[in-house]
């Protein structure tokens, strides 16, 4: 059970440093205008997590009481997607790039909507969450909705941690990757590895 659990924190704080849309949203916003701004988005974006949490724990406690059978193609198709999301990393560009022209200035309530609702409107949070998830339940006697609501509550800490740590931080990180060109070519190919892993580690488990 504490092996699963460090396991799935462990996976999601490789996933939190690695450059996605959220953090980089994160980054920009606490690099431009301060890290209050930053701070507010990442409020926002982990807030809309537990809604994803809840859908995914109701929705998918169901599925598992009426077939295992389903509940196994469900954790095969989170492998699977993974594995797509790998080979998009694959293909995309590494590039970070920041722009006080392309971001405008908003007050921190408008940024924690934004983030907010960025977060719960987001279908792939949804899929994503049903990709994961599954795979790290760690008990076979403790309910599954209380199972899925621990893992969103790591989840959740987890990011918060990072993400504050990232808008915290922000102003030393822009300077290291302006002097470090490739840094965002080693962070994809890291994200691209921990998909990948743990991707195996739902087929296997």
């Amino acid at each position: 059970m504490l092996e699963t659990l460090l396991s799935f924190a462990f996976a999601t704080s490789i996933l939190a440093l690695s450059p996605g849309p959220d953090n980089i949203f994160v980054l920009t916003q606490s690099i431009v205008f301060g890290k209050k701004f930053g701070l507010a988005t990442v409020f926002g974006l982990i807030s809309g997590c537990l809604v994803h949490t809840t859908l995914l724990a109701f929705g998918v406690s169901a599925i598992i009481k009426e077939s295992e059978n389903l509940f196994m193609g469900i954790k095969i198709f989170g492998a699977l997607y993974l594995i797509y999301l790998a080979y998009k990393g694959y293909k995309s560009d590494a590039t970070i790039a920041f722009s006080e022209e392309n971001t405008l200035r908003k007050t921190t309530r408008q940024l924690f909507k934004e983030g907010f609702i960025m977060n719960v409107l987001n279908p792939k949070v949804s899929i994503f969450f049903l990709a994961l998830f599954p795979g790290f339940l760690f008990s076979a006697s403790v309910n599954t909705v209380i199972q899925f609501y621990i893992l969103g509550g790591i989840f959740m800490l987890v990011s918060l941690v990072i993400f504050s740590a990232i808008a915290i931080l922000a102003g030393a990180i822009s300077e290291r990757i302006k002097k470090h060109k490739n840094i965002g070519h080693y962070l994809k190919w890291t994200q691209i590895v921990v998909f990948l892993c743990i991707a195996t580690f739902i087929l296997c488990g």
